[in-house]
């Protein structure tokens, strides 16, 4: 049986570029080629190694620590993201400009909370 990779793009990172098996977690297959990711429960509950997808589509039906609007905002969870794609990821802290919010300054909406689709789709055009 054949396995199939994708291309992971840091686009902060100089475009740096990376092969991935499709069945693994990107945050796996990036730090075994020596991407420095921070990581903490490597479950999907904790918004610790969360990145910006910018293009491209994967599957991460197993976080639970994004809300609706940080997953249209395009975050994604490294260690539960399986590509489904090539992708293209910004990664780091300078990333998460979007993922933190002020509840008192930016209420969540009662449509923010429901859940969101399992497979995030981000393209470049339209």
């Amino acid at each position: 049986m054949a396995v199939t990779t994708y291309r992971v793009t840091l686009a902060n990172r100089e475009n740096a570029t990376f092969e991935v098996v499709a069945r693994r977690p990107l945050l796996e297959s990036l730090r075994e080629q020596g991407v420095d990711l921070p990581y903490g429960c490597k479950y999907g509950g904790c918004i610790t190694c969360a990145a910006k997808l910018t293009a491209g589509i994967v599957d991460q039906r197993r976080q639970v620590a994004l809300n609706k609007r940080q997953i249209n905002a395009g975050y994604v969870i490294l260690c539960v993201a399986r590509p489904m794609s090539d992708v293209t990821l910004e990664i780091g802290v300078d990333s998460h400009g979007a993922l933190y919010r002020n509840p008192f300054l930016d209420p969540l909406e009662p449509h923010d909370l429901r859940q969101a689709s399992p497979h995030q789709r981000l393209d470049d055009g339209p």
